[in-house]
């Protein structure tokens, strides 16, 4: 029914369904709209991807500064008020929650799938078709990664090599990433259990001060605290500790009250009786046989200063995720109450200590008594290279998880990429229809992988692709192996630059639903 018709069925009277201040864009406008956010989105990133890729520097209206080179952070950090392109934010932040990397590898396949179906839309193809061919594609790219899996047991050496290639070019310079990659695999199996990777057992504590070549594994946790008092001792081995969350201080009356004293005894009795009341928290710790105490709530100067004659270590207004930390590492039980406290709720360490970088101190707690937590220690010369270490780290964490727990590893730098593209051509032909067009245009948008890395690499594109395909056509697998300064076509298992599938699958899945939900939109409506 056209406009007019329904005008005249309405008594000649038009029918408003819209606020006067709604906005609506549709068909064509709207397509384009909303490919064009998701592409300018994932070209944002796609300069950053491979290990040549360049850093990006976002400025917060505040002047918080962050420099970073990973894709979620970028596109976390952006204030992005297009609803396509937040999308696009979202394969970034799926890939990441699920896998911990290839975010950027996501949102630039995700981007160029948009823009081969904006091609695809200019020719007359129904959004449909491209959406069905779309999926097609996406199982015969899952397939093609399921069958380059390496069939090879997951030692040390190869976990190396997965962590060293998530790392390459994140926040490590130019430095070897293999010694940071053999620290986070150390890391890994400090945490493997019969049922997995207990991956909240690994925790990680930035400090500047030092290169990155400083990072180190400690068995135990650290926590961000300093001693209550001078007089305490700053390492204390074979320790009893406890977790207490409370205050060591007098109690404050919950009502207004006044006080007349009258004489000079009447002061000193109450006095005297805070004094005790001081002592009596000091000696409760002590006779139970505390060395070291973690305490939430405040401890008053007469309380520390005994509790350091009588040697021992105490901490005040120590963080809830610390106090969990340490009661966790240690086999503490959390006790509100000093009259509650027992010797049974006591934990032990091997060694409590605390150390001093420029101006701030930190306690290491080692060795304790349930030790299955264990502490990254990251060190960065600026506090911007120790927040970016801290990222690659964290991703590298995840991936040598991913690859442990789900499904193993597959050649990295490119060539996955590659085989992915030639197996999607190569089903095409047994498709019927304009969805052969989807699927072909489905293994071009995976090219440009390959294509990025070559160009971030330094090398002609198209020539690289070229050498890519004739490479993988006669050996079978074929990558960019980044050497120096430059890069060339070799094999990415000799050269040990490998990915778990799961990165794969995962990037393969989410660009594949974002790019074919955006394409299925032809109309816009918006209110102010």
């Amino acid at each position: 029914m056209t406009m007019a018709q329904q005008q005249r069925a309405m008594g000649g009277q038009p029918m408003f369904i819209l606020s006067e201040d709604a906005e609506r864009t549709q068909g064509d406008d709207a397509q384009s709209s909303n490919i064009q956010g998701g592409k300018a989105v994932a070209e944002t990133v796609r300069t950053t991807l491979g290990p040549r890729g360049m850093d990006k520097m976002l400025v917060s209206d505040s002047g918080d500064v962050v420099i970073t080179n990973d894709g979620a952070t970028i596109l976390e950090e952006m204030d992005i008020e297009h609803p396509a392109a937040e999308m696009i934010v979202e394969v970034a932040a799926t890939q990441e929650d699920e896998v911990g990397d290839g975010t950027t590898t996501a949102s630039v396949l995700a981007g160029q799938l948009l823009a081969q179906a904006e091609d695809l839309l200019d020719d007359d193809v129904h959004p449909t078709t491209i959406v069905e061919g779309y999926h097609a594609a996406s199982q015969l790219a899952l397939d093609a990664v399921d069958d380059l899996v390496l069939d090879e047991e997951l030692d040390d050496e190869l976990l190396t090599s997965v962590a060293a290639s998530s790392m390459t070019g994140k926040g490590t310079g130019d430095m070897d990433a293999t010694s940071l990659a053999e620290t986070v695999v150390a890391a890994v199996r400090h945490a493997e259990t019969d049922a997995g990777v207990a991956r909240d057992d690994i925790a990680l504590r930035t400090q500047t001060g030092a290169g990155a070549s400083a990072t180190e594994l400690v068995e135990g946790v650290i926590a961000e605290e300093e001693p209550a008092h001078a007089a305490m001792p700053r390492s204390i081995e074979d320790s009893n500790v406890a977790v207490l969350d409370l205050d060591l201080d007098l109690q404050e009356a919950n009502i207004d009250a006044e006080y007349n004293v009258t004489d000079v005894t009447q002061l000193e009795q109450a006095l005297d009786a805070e004094e005790s009341e001081l002592a009596g928290y000091a000696e409760s710790l002590v006779d139970v046989g505390v060395d070291v105490a973690f305490v939430t709530g405040d401890i008053a100067d007469r309380v520390a200063s005994i509790l350091g004659k009588e040697g021992v270590l105490a901490v005040e207004s120590v963080g809830d995720d610390d106090a969990s930390d340490v009661a966790r590492a240690t086999g503490a039980t959390t006790v509100g109450s000093l009259q509650d406290l027992e010797p049974s709720d006591l934990g032990s360490a091997g060694s409590v200590s605390v150390e001093t970088y420029s101006d701030d101190d930190l306690i290491f707690i080692e060795g304790g008594a349930n030790a299955e937590t264990v502490t990254l220690f990251v060190r960065g010369g600026t506090e911007h290279v120790a927040d970016e270490l801290e990222r690659a780290l964290n991703d590298a964490l995840d991936v040598t998880i991913a690859a442990l727990t789900e499904g193993g590893v597959v050649p990295g730098a490119g060539a996955t990429e590659i085989a992915i593209a030639d197996a999607v051509r190569s089903g095409a032909t047994s498709i019927e229809g304009r969805q052969q067009l989807a699927v072909e245009a489905f293994a071009d948008a995976v090219d440009v992988l390959p294509r990025t890395l070559a160009e971030n690499t330094g090398l002609d594109p198209i020539d690289a692709l070229v050498d890519l395909r004739n490479r993988h056509d006669s050996e079978g697998v074929a990558a960019l192996i980044s050497e120096g300064q430059s890069g060339s076509v070799g094999d990415p298992v000799e050269a040990g630059v490998l990915d778990p599938v799961a990165v794969k699958r995962e990037a393969v899945e989410s660009a594949t639903e974002a790019a074919t939900m955006i394409a299925r939109i032809d109309d816009v409506i918006s209110s102010s």
